[in-house]
C-alpha cells in the first residue's frame, strides 16, 4: 500500500491574516489598531512570515504610524526585517495618499477646499526632519497654479527671499499666495522671525497687487494659521 506523505501544517499566522482582513473589511480602519493597519500593508510585501512583530517594531522604532510612513526609505530599510521592497511599498502608499489629497485641492478653488489643503500639507510636511518653505501660487479664481517648495533649510531655520517668491509669482501669472512652512520641533507656534518675514513678503506682494491669503505653520502637533491669529 502506498504511503500518503504528511501534509505540511498551515502556519498559524495565516489564520491571523484572514481575521485581520475580515475585521478591516467589516469595520474599516476604525476597527483596527495602528499596528494592524500596518500589518495589512506588510502582508503584501512579506507573504510567508508573521508580520505582527515587525509592524509593532516599526511603530515602536519611529513612534507613530504616521512617522513610519514619513520615514525615509533608507531609514525604514535599516530596521531588521524590512527589505528594500518593503520600504518602497511603504513609501508608495504615502506617495499615493499625497497624490489623492493633492488632486482634491487641484479640482476646485483652494479656499473652498481648506481642510483638504491642511490634510495634504500635514501629510507632506509635518514629519520632515528639516524646515521647508512652500508657496502655493493661485490665480484670480483662487485655483492652484503651482505648489512649490522654495527653500529647504535646517532643523529650525529656512532662508526665505521675498524677491524670489514674487519673481516666481510674476512668471506664473499668480495673483494670490498661500505661504507654508513646517516646524520639525513639533511646535506650530510662529516665531518672531516668522512674523517679521511674513510682513516683508506681504509688503512686497502688495506692490505687485498680489494677495497673501495666509501663512500656515505645519507641525506634528497641529497647524497654525496667521490669518486665524490676526497676524495678516
Amino acid at each position: 500500500m502506498t504511503e500518503v506523505a504528511d501534509e505540511k501544517p498551515v502556519p498559524l499566522h495565516h489564520g491571523h491574516r484572514d481575521r485581520v482582513r475580515a475585521r478591516f473589511l467589516k469595520a474599516g480602519s476604525e476597527g483596527l489598531a495602528d499596528y494592524e493597519l500596518l500589518e495589512i500593508l506588510l502582508f503584501a510585501a512579506i507573504p510567508r512570515r508573521d508580520v505582527k512583530p515587525l509592524a509593532k517594531t516599526l511603530i515602536k522604532h519611529f513612534g507613530t504610524l504616521g512617522k513610519v510612513f514619513a520615514a525615509p526609505a533608507h531609514e525604514l530599510a535599516d530596521v531588521k526585517g524590512v527589505s528594500d521592497n518593503t520600504a518602497v511599498l511603504i513609501k508608495a502608499v504615502q506617495a499615493s495618499a499625497q497624490m489623492m489629497l493633492k488632486e482634491k485641492i487641484s479640482e476646485r478653488p483652494v479656499l473652498n477646499s481648506w481642510q483638504a489643503l491642511l490634510d495634504y500639507l500635514h501629510l507632506s510636511m509635518a514629519y520632515e526632519p528639516k524646515e521647508q518653505f512652500r508657496v502655493l501660487f493661485l490665480n484670480r479664481r483662487n485655483e492652484l497654479i503651482s505648489n512649490e517648495v522654495q527653500q529647504t533649510g535646517t532643523i529650525d531655520h529656512t532662508p526665505v527671499y521675498p524677491r524670489e517668491i514674487l519673481k516666481r509669482a510674476l512668471e506664473l501669472g499668480a495673483t494670490a499666495l498661500i505661504l507654508v512652512h513646517n516646524h520639525p520641533s513639533g511646535d506650530p507656534e510662529p516665531s518672531t522671525s516668522d512674523i517679521t518675514m511674513t510682513k516683508e513678503i506681504i509688503k512686497a506682494a502688495a506692490t505687485m497687487e498680489v494677495v497673501v491669503h495666509d501663512h500656515l505653520i505645519i507641525a506634528k502637533s497641529g497647524t497654525t494659521s496667521f490669518k486665524s491669529m490676526g497676524l495678516l
